[in-house]
């Protein structure tokens, strides 16, 4: 008999897993500290790649409404330099290799593949616990508690699973992001976008960058990375002081800070040591950023995708053999995890080094 699997966490990486599992008929239960779906924004664009992503939402029988949520031509993607002018070009070839979809778009199509009550919302975990012979209780907000024989931790970079297996906790990446979203791109604010273009823009230099790309309804979605401590961030005019550190810069970069229709959202970039491990312990793993959190690069979700298929898979392969599965997952999920951080750090020192941004753009035409 297989094991009901625990979930924590209703991301994408739990989710995936979550509707692997179901594909397979092994039971499963995902607990979300959210009180509902759409209680929250769930974040911009995601480019779902061909050797992760993509097989991924394949295990998940997914592939064809998944291909009915990319949005055309946003894999389009150009550098800029801080006068504004184009170092750097790539079109969209219409490949695939890289669609974009909406996060939220994403994370729905998920939630409607499992069966009904798989995700048991408000369920907040307070604190976790190892019972011995493999087994683990989840304790939630309220006082609820689950018991199970295996547990996995897909609750994030604070994730509370983690400790049950690493004492290793997040620490700042020296970056943070600042996140503005212009609507209604082309009418309202035509400098941005026209600089934005089809897809997605980057015009980095050392110590900073503007990033931004383009949402459905012409939304224009910006990241503003400064390499600055985090309580520099603290306190009002927050929009004011990040637009002064680009003081000099084209006015249609800069408009996707001073033009912004919503407040700035500040989002510190945390990071786990680069080859994050774990010894085997029973009844329990991890899944995304909770096995591997590291700055944003474009593989996150999609490795976290990858570990929840790939988690499931093992399962399934393992009918009544728990820590097979797990062995045999956690082999794969290592160096993976690692590759991809370490990917991550070479991209953020050709983005953010002394030699951007000229060096990131030799590394795209090479």
């Amino acid at each position: 008999m297989t094991t009901h699997v625990t979930i924590i966490g209703a991301g994408l990486g739990g989710l995936v897993l979550a509707r692997v599992l179901a594909v397979h008929d092994i039971p499963v239960t995902v607990h979300e500290a959210e009180p509902s779906p759409t209680s929250r924004a769930q974040g911009g664009m995601l480019d779902i790649h061909a050797d992760s992503g993509q097989p991924a939402l394949a295990a998940a029988g997914l592939t064809e409404e998944f291909r009915a949520l990319v949005l055309e031509g946003r894999q389009a993607m150009r550098i800029l330099g801080r006068d504004g002018t184009v170092l750097h070009d790539e079109p969209d070839t219409g490949d695939g290799g890289r669609p974009e979809v909406q996060r939220a778009d994403l994370r729905r199509l998920l939630l409607d593949a499992l069966p009904e009550g798989t995700v048991r919302w408000d369920h907040k975990v307070t604190g976790v616990r190892a019972l011995g012979d493999g087994r683990h209780e989840a304790t939630f907000a309220g006082g609820d508690t689950v018991t199970t024989g295996l547990l996995v931790g897909a609750d994030g970079a604070w994730s509370r699973v983690r400790s049950l297996v690493s004492d290793a906790t997040p620490t700042y990446s020296g970056t943070t992001f600042v996140e503005t979203w212009l609507h209604d791109g082309d009418t309202r604010h035509p400098a941005a976008a026209a600089a934005v273009g089809g897809g997605s823009l980057m015009a980095p230099e050392p110590g900073k960058g503007i990033q931004a790309h383009r949402e459905a309804g012409g939304t224009l979605h910006a990241y503003i990375a400064l390499s600055r401590p985090p309580e520099w961030f603290d306190g009002p005019d927050v929009t004011a002081r990040v637009a002064a550190e680009f003081a000099g810069w084209a006015p249609e970069l800069t408009a996707l800070i001073t033009e912004t229709d919503t407040p700035p959202v500040v989002r510190p970039l945390n990071t786990l040591p680069i080859g994050h491990r774990w010894e085997r312990v029973a009844g329990v793993t991890l899944v995304g950023d909770a096995a591997h959190l590291a700055p944003p690069n474009g593989e996150g979700a999609n490795i976290a995708m990858q570990d929840g298929a790939e988690l499931a898979l093992a399962i399934a392969a393992h009918p009544g053999d728990v820590e097979a599965a797990l062995d045999a997952y956690e082999q794969a999920l290592f160096p993976r995890g690692e590759a991809a951080a370490t990917d991550g750090a070479e991209l953020y020192a050709l983005m953010f080094g002394d030699a951007a941004p000229h060096g990131l753009v030799a590394a795209f035409t090479s």
